[in-house]
């Protein structure tokens, strides 16, 4: 089995995909924490010295070193999904589980974040609000194609359970 945890930036994939790791004793993996080893950069120096289709092309290509491996959660940046097909890779090569979050509940998230993501790191809270909201709708077909559609809006670890 291999999971792939998609959604928008601060929606809990690496939240979650460690929980029912522990749980179901598959290994879990950071998409972007592997770009970074790879590159020995952070994905927020990547962006600014490389720029964005240089990160696009080496997410697509880290991602797709998964095709042999089985029994993990691979938490995928959020928008792995709407680059290069890998949304319909990921569909072609394990189960794809979109963790939805209201707009509202993003911001929240990664309002204190902003630093360590690259797309939101000079707005305001205001220009961070629309962002998240436009994203969101750019987003949305793609992240709809999921086999499995997660809200996880005011949810908690006794309330979901993804893996039984």
């Amino acid at each position: 089995m291999k999971i792939f945890l998609i959604g928008f930036m601060g929606s809990g994939k690496t939240h979650w995909g460690k929980l029912w790791a522990v749980k179901s004793g598959m290994q879990f993996v950071d998409l972007d924490d592997i770009i970074e080893q790879q590159e020995g950069k952070t994905i927020t120096q990547i962006f600014e010295q490389n720029g964005e289709a240089y990160f696009r092309q080496a997410e697509t290509d880290t991602l797709k070193t998964f095709f042999k491996r089985s029994n993990c959660i691979i938490a995928c940046g959020g928008g792995t999904p709407c680059f290069n097909n890998n949304m319909q890779w990921m569909n072609e090569n394990g189960t794809t589980v979109y963790l939805s979050a209201s707009a509202e509940d993003i911001l929240k998230r990664v309002i204190t974040e902003q630093g360590k993501r690259p797309l939101i790191k000079d707005f305001s809270p205001e220009e961070l609000k629309d962002f998240i909201e436009n994203k969101l709708k750019e987003r949305e077909p793609f992240y709809s194609q999921a086999k499995i559609i997660l809200p996880v809006t005011g949810v908690d670890s006794d309330t979901i359970n993804l893996l039984q």
